[in-house]
């Protein structure tokens, strides 16, 4: 009796049970048609392929990835509602790779310099099956093409191009720095397929043939010119400055994901634009975290990117990127790397700011505003010792000290040495960096390979001795390295005051 009450009980809550089960789901499908949304959530891929190592990157790149800039501005309303977004990024040593896994479908958004970049449109347009990429946004650029550099192992006789004649010279084939090194050997009388031996030679290759002895030059882009000096195995005899010749490098996106998400395209350009600004309101701090995420020493990405930098971070497309387009078509196409019949039009069709005109309407940004924010990107404020306003950022110095999360700013080269001579005389001799500026460019240069000119007090900084050796000329002065500069201040019985 007992256990058939106990059946009967069950049986009733149980039948209760799947009555409400079933009007639930009933809900559930009512609500579903109602919004017309389903329960299963879409997932929309993200892939991104960046150069970590190449610091002009950096606030497309690695900021964007590690500071979760791109999470913050995905929509996450309307079509996007019921989204997940799985963002997958990777980080390559080059832009053609990069290229190739566009090609694949394998990545939706890619970096690189004006040279790939270049080949990689042109490259779609033959072979990406109606799919083309659009040149979006630009990274890290210089107007006179200021980060390609040749360089020489440290202790190497050559001192100028014209010294590597006959001799092996490596660079990475199809990049900017290949065609910075072809109009360099040009300039100075040589003949590239006759009078050197090139080579090509990934960054990485170049920099242990430089370590190595096994190279007598070697020709790269950024950061390589200014990193491998930097770490004390190799010296710059040619910097791409030199040549006048713009560079830059950009972001490329599918265009069937354009289409598809242009949202979430807005949004990657939303979290560019904070990331320029980061840079701009931190630039020490950040500059220590791409150390970090990249391995690039803080002190070379800030030399790049910081105030009064060797790049600019504006994301618009303007002049000089359109520029360094033309010159990569054409050398690219002298290089036998690009159909002859390709014109620079052909690739600037497929430029397209619209993301990025989007991107800042809804931050409340307007062209004006982001392009004077970058250009005016100088160092300023007060100077560290006299706190005298500093009035021209060419003449300025700062000086990086280990330990210290500042950098220090002077308004003159001179003010530099006798807080140099003080810091010394109170036992804090470990510098990181010492920064000055090329007195007609405002090129940022290392102290340590620049060429100085000595009028009494004053103190001129130089990239190139040439230049440094007019000036002289012009001020019955004398040209000094960096070393001769420190010995004259070391020999001065009195500090020389800062003024």
């Amino acid at each position: 009796m007992n256990r058939r009450r106990f059946t009967r009980r069950g049986f009733l809550v149980s039948l209760s049970f799947i009555s409400f089960a079933f009007v639930a789901a009933c809900s559930n499908i009512q609500t579903s048609n109602l919004s017309g949304n389903t329960s299963e959530k879409k997932v929309i891929r993200i892939a991104i392929g960046t150069q970590d190592q190449v610091i002009n990157t950096a606030t497309g790149g690695s900021v964007i990835r590690e500071e979760k800039l791109l999470e913050k501005y995905l929509p996450k309303t309307g079509k996007y509602e019921n989204v997940e977004y799985k963002i997958e990024w990777s980080s390559y040593t080059s832009g053609p790779p990069i290229t190739n896994k566009m090609l694949a479908n394998q990545l939706d958004i890619g970096m690189m310099g004006d040279f790939p970049l270049t080949i990689n449109m042109t490259t779609f347009q033959q072979k990406g099956g109606g799919v083309n990429t659009l040149y979006i946004g630009t990274l890290g650029y210089s107007a006179t093409g200021a980060g390609n550099a040749v360089m020489v192992p440290k202790d190497s006789s050559v001192r100028t191009l014209a010294d590597l004649k006959g001799k092996q010279v490596s660079v990475p084939f199809g990049s900017a720095a290949h065609g910075m090194l072809l109009k360099a050997l040009k300039g100075a009388g040589l003949e590239p397929d006759k009078d050197v031996k090139l080579i090509s030679q990934a960054p990485e290759v170049g920099g242990t043939s430089l370590r190595t002895n096994q190279i007598d030059a070697h020709a790269n882009f950024v950061p390589f010119g200014e990193m491998f000096p930097f770490r004390g195995f190799a010296r710059k005899i040619f910097d791409g400055a030199e040549l006048g010749v713009p560079t830059f490098h950009g972001v490329v996106v599918r265009s069937d994901f354009a289409k598809q998400y242009p949202e979430v395209v807005v949004a990657y350009m939303k979290a560019l634009l904070e990331a320029n600004k980061l840079f701009r309101e931190q630039p020490e701090a950040i500059s220590a975290k791409v150390e970090q995420w990249a391995g690039v020493e803080k002190e070379v990405v800030y030399m790049f990117l910081g105030p009064s930098g060797l790049q600019r971070l504006n994301p618009s497309i303007q002049q000089p990127n359109l520029d360094a387009l033309t010159n990569s078509v054409t050398t690219l196409q002298q290089l036998g790397r690009l159909d002859a019949t390709v014109k620079p039009e052909d690739v600037k069709k497929f430029i397209d700011n619209s993301y990025l005109k989007q991107a800042m309407q809804e931050m409340g940004m307007s062209d004006q505003q982001v392009a004077t924010e970058a250009e005016q990107f100088v160092i300023t404020g007060e100077d560290s010792e006299t706190k005298q306003p500093i009035q021209d950022a060419k003449l300025a110095a700062q000086l990086w000290l280990k330990g210290e999360e500042k950098v220090r700013n002077y308004a003159s080269i001179q003010n530099m040495m006798a807080a140099l001579k003080k810091l010394q005389a109170e036992g804090k001799q470990a510098v990181s960096a010492i920064f000055v500026h090329d007195r007609s460019n405002g090129w940022k240069l290392f102290a340590e390979n620049s060429f100085f000119v000595r009028n009494n007090n004053d103190i001129s900084a130089f990239l190139t001795e040439k230049d440094a050796q007019t000036f002289a000329q012009q001020n019955n002065a004398q040209v000094v390295g960096f070393k001769g500069l420190q010995e004259f201040y070391a020999q001065a019985s009195q500090p020389i005051a800062a003024r």
